[in-house]
């Protein structure tokens, strides 16, 4: 029998928080602390100008990003779309993506990701990065354990059309 969980209030600074290299992550609301794992919140600061990762693809949970500030730009298959704050990025699991701070001010998402567990995944990056890039290999690995399929090829010309960096900058 599961356990109903206890009500609680995540305020700003609150949460585990860490880099995953080229942005940032703070661990809100873990799958654990939802009914039956069904969603996990974390929130995403992007550095201006900052392509958030490869094109990448998720087989097990669907990502909602909803802007808190600043503008996001995403490539959702072969579309182009910008958000700014107060707007909300459905990106469909089994679909090809990737985003990024589209302004020359910080931007700031709050991601849901459904179901949840996928949280997990940025926990080890975080362990990984650890104040180095990780290694592609390394991160395919980690990426296979959660679904994740990643196009590393893609970063140079991702770079080259929108106008961002990669990494730790």
């Amino acid at each position: 029998m599961q356990t109903q969980p206890a009500p609680r209030i995540v305020g700003p600074r609150d949460g585990k928080a860490g880099s995953l290299g080229s942005i940032g992550v703070r661990f809100m609301i873990d799958a654990e602390e939802t009914p039956a794992g069904a969603f996990s919140l974390v929130e995403h600061p992007l550095p201006p100008r900052r392509l958030a990762a490869p094109l990448h693809r998720h087989s097990r949970e669907d990502e909602y990003s909803f802007v808190l500030e600043g503008r996001m730009g995403a490539l959702l298959g072969d579309e182009v779309v910008y958000a700014q704050a107060g707007d909300l990025v459905f990106k469909p699991r089994d679909q090809w993506h990737t985003f990024w701070n589209a302004g020359d001010e910080p931007c700031r998402i709050l991601e849901i990701i459904a179901p949840g567990g996928f949280e997990d995944f940025f926990d080890e990056l975080v362990d990984m990065v650890d104040g180095s890039p990780p290694e592609p290999e390394r991160l395919a690995e980690l990426g296979v354990r959660y679904g994740l399929e990643f196009d590393f090829a893609s970063v140079p010309g991702l770079q080259e059309r929108f106008g961002v960096t990669f990494g730790d900058g």
